[in-house]
């Protein structure tokens, strides 16, 4: 089976994407740090659906970690991504230096107002700062018509959502439900950083929202009760310190009083030094 073509340049990325829309065809990116498992190939099988070219991006973006986060110990098994990339039938994978995405005179960042400074904004300043700029980098470097992204990293979405209407971005951006394990974990590059104790009590944050859904469902409609009941089960999970549980608007990504319209409920939970995310979207009338 052949692999797919891999480029490191923007120039040479441009240009495998040029031929590919002499022949017609759609352009479809997947954006990713790498460290790909299931999730990351169902983006890439909705892509393969849709479009006629798929590019994968596979870049440990720097701007977007802490001082204090794991930057450096962010898993990069390359081959091994390149290899699901073959299975997966990928035309391109981009796979840059940070040299190439950023620089020594590189000055300019994007801002996408009070979303960026919230729920994971909040506790990790400057983050989403750093993935809208490489997104939007890579935006404009593949220029894809559809980019694809997890539901799992719900914000960030969001994020990428505003930052393409604001902009007047020719990409429409598609989410794709969250890939769990079959004990109801999300799927996330940082899940392997979790020891076995930690792995079995991560399952908390599944459990939560299922609980937090259950009352929705049964007419709850005050988020205060909900948030009790999060915080109360996260509470008595061994090893388990919460980053926030929240439960916000999803348009605008702030707190409700009460349930209504599309409602986001989200967790961020550490275990030892890894930080996992969950979240579910409700429809709520």
């Amino acid at each position: 089976m052949a692999g797919p073509l891999i480029t490191r340049t923007v120039d040479e990325t441009r240009r495998a994407v040029a031929i590919a829309r002499t022949q017609g065809k759609r352009i479809g990116l997947v954006p990713t740090m790498g460290a790909l498992h299931a999730g990351h190939v169902s983006l890439i099988r909705a892509a393969r659906a849709e479009t006629g070219f798929v590019a994968v991006s596979i870049f440990v973006n720097p701007t977007q970690f802490g001082p204090n986060e794991d930057l450096a110990r962010y898993p990069r098994p390359f081959e091994k991504d390149v290899e699901i990339c073959t299975a997966e039938n990928v035309d391109l994978v981009f796979h840059p230096t940070p040299e190439i995405m950023y620089s020594p005179s590189f000055k300019t960042f994007v801002e996408v107002g009070d979303l960026q400074n919230v729920l994971c904004g909040a506790s990790r300043p400057g983050h989403f700062r750093g993935v809208a700029t490489v997104v939007l980098k890579l935006f404009n470097i593949v220029q894809p018509d559809v980019a694809y992204f997890g539901q799992k990293d719900a914000q960030q979405a969001r994020i990428l959502m505003q930052m393409a209407t604001d902009l007047d971005l020719p990409v429409e951006i598609e989410v794709c439900p969250i890939v769990r394990e079959p004990d109801g974990l999300a799927l996330s590059s940082r899940n392997v950083y979790l020891d076995a104790a930690q792995r079995a009590n991560a399952t908390a944050l599944i459990r939560t929202l299922q609980a937090l859904r259950e009352r929705i469902d049964a007419g709850e409609r005050s988020a205060e009760p909900l948030l009790r009941l999060a915080r109360a089960m996260l509470d008595a999970t061994p090893g388990a310190r919460i980053d926030y549980v929240a439960i916000v608007d999803f348009d605008s990504l702030q707190p409700m009083d009460r349930l209504k319209g599309r409602v986001l409920l989200a967790l961020a939970v550490y275990f030892g030094a890894t930080r996992l995310i969950d979240n579910v979207l409700n429809d709520i009338k």
